[in-house]
């Protein structure tokens, strides 16, 4: 299935651009859909701000011809994590235990 996808895009798409993560963008021809076929694992939030911007018809200027100068303040993007041994986990938390400390509330009658 996913090779037909791929290569029914290929075939009525115009590639527009790479991202730095290896994921290829296009433009179908006859109506301006746009696609993105996803080098790895199909995961949304492995594209940039600037292509999901140019995916969602937010702006019709490809990331490609921006100016892609990061600002000291900017970070890098990074997919979301969940789920993985990099996944973020508060310091002093212990996996699936609840603290000690916590007492729930009963009321008083």
């Amino acid at each position: 299935m996913e090779f037909i996808t791929k290569f029914l895009i290929k075939r009525s798409a115009k590639k527009i651009g790479t991202d730095e993560f290896g994921n290829c963008y296009y433009q179908n021809k006859s109506n301006g859909k746009r696609y993105v076929i996803y080098n790895g694992i199909a995961e949304a939030s492995k594209i940039p701000a600037q292509w999901h911007g140019w995916m969602h018809y937010t702006t019709d200027i490809i990331p490609v011809q921006m100016n892609t100068n990061k600002l000291s303040w900017q970070k890098i993007h990074i997919p979301n994590l969940t789920g993985t041994k990099n996944a973020y986990s508060p310091k002093g938390k212990e996996s699936n235990k609840t603290s000690s400390q916590y007492e729930s509330w009963q009321p008083t009658e």
